[in-house]
């Protein structure tokens, strides 16, 4: 018989609940079989720990005297977005200092932005604000410089477009010769290396495959607090190519979420600075998959040599936007540390920690059990292949005259 929700929100709150990682699902089924799995265990957690870029923070810091509107703001030298009311404030992941030089002459000088200002916030570090405004009659102050404690902020709250990717490349570097900088690491020249960057067998979206449990609402492990989905993440495409078992051979899915950074701890949010690119987040993400049926026991149990990844080559093929990928190949083959690419046998690298996924996969767990952690149905589901949704190039169209 299928589970519900509610079965197994009335199990958690009473201590029964049966609640394994993906990876302990993975021989759980082996020895007993899909069915058997599904009357066993309720609930799957699932981890990952990555540079997410595409992350940010709203903040508001509340009104000074004389008030003030907010036109151009800066957090520690970071430029924050303020096109939005008097004091709120967004900043982005991605957003380099100031101080750090956009020159590709000196292509390690990427050492501080707006992640390493998110986790700071969160570490309870005072951060520097700096703004000014046109003025006007009811906001006529023109400047203002003070330091900002998240303690003292009316909210601040993570808001990601675009976190956990289902699935992502294996990025290389083809050219004969001439290393690349990219938010893939440092890749060298003629196959000196792979970069990946996925936690596979424990990353959420991969032990729910079709997004039968993940969407609008559901409640997740975000930076170390609770979090949640609020939409498809941008550049979220259901009709990516799939396996014999289902899985998806390219990126796929992707999910916006928000959360409390108030709640967050720093260990799970970490500015990073990108080798000759720029600056990210490394942030935890974990998620909570009820095992409704005998299908979602099979989904929780994916392996690393079931899920491949594309092969692509950054030197031509990715920033031109187009060409086939190199080839495919396994998340098993990947964590070996070696891969034949071309007929040569090139080193792994990742991206992502292995270890810190598995640990908050098991910090879901002990909440779970402990009931501190319900799952919940998400009010509407991913956006699936048979949507039309997909995720499409740019369309450039000539621009006749002067731009206003």
């Amino acid at each position: 018989m299928p589970k519900t929700y509610e079965e197994i929100n009335e199990k958690i709150k009473t201590g029964q609940v049966v609640v394994v990682t993906a990876e302990e699902m993975i021989d759980i089924v082996e020895e007993e079989g899909p069915a058997k799995a599904a009357q066993k265990v309720d609930v799957v957690t699932t981890g990952t720990f990555g540079p997410m870029c595409s992350s940010g923070a709203f903040l508001n810091f509340g009104h000074a005297n004389p008030r003030m509107s907010v036109s151009k703001a800066w957090l520690n030298d970071v430029s924050a977005y303020a096109g939005l009311a008097a004091v709120d404030l967004y900043i982005g992941a991605t957003e380099v200092a100031e101080h750090d030089p956009l020159n590709r002459d000196h292509p390690g000088e990427f050492r501080y932005g707006g992640g390493h200002v998110i986790q700071e916030l969160i570490a309870g570090q005072d951060v520097r604000l700096q703004a000014i405004s046109y003025g006007t009659d009811c906001y006529p102050r023109p400047e203002l410089d003070t330091w900002l404690n998240i303690a003292d902020l009316n909210e601040c709250f993570l808001c990601n477009p675009r976190n956990a990717y289902q699935n992502y490349n294996v990025a290389v570097n083809l050219a004969p010769e001439g290393d690349l900088y990219t938010y893939m690491g440092v890749l060298k020249a003629d196959l000196g290396n792979a970069n990946y960057c996925s936690a596979a067998q424990l990353s959420p979206l991969m032990n729910d495959p079709y997004y039968r449990t993940i969407g609008i609402g559901t409640r997740i492990f975000l930076g170390g607090a609770q979090g949640y989905v609020f939409w498809p993440g941008t550049q979220h495409d259901p009709t990516v190519a799939r396996t014999e078992k289902g899985l998806p051979k390219g990126g796929a899915a992707t999910l916006a979420t928000v959360g409390d950074m108030k709640q967050m701890n720093p260990e799970w949010v970490v500015g990073v600075s990108m080798y000759g690119y720029g600056v990210s987040l490394q942030l935890g993400l974990g998620g909570a998959i009820p095992v409704l049926d005998e299908d979602m026991a099979r989904f929780t149990a994916v392996k690393d040599e079931d899920i491949v990844a594309p092969i692509v080559d950054y030197s031509h093929n990715y920033p031109n936007n187009e060409g086939e990928p190199v080839g495919y190949v396994s998340y098993q083959e990947l964590k070996s540390g070696q891969i034949s690419v071309n007929g040569k046998q090139v080193p792994t690298g990742s991206l992502s920690s292995y270890p810190k996924a598995r640990e908050i996969a098991e910090i879901l767990k002990e909440w779970i059990k402990g009931g501190q952690f319900l799952v919940s149905e998400p009010v509407q589901l991913l956006p699936s292949a048979d949507s039309g949704q997909t995720f499409k190039p740019l369309i450039e169209r000539p621009v006749q005259g002067e731009v206003v």
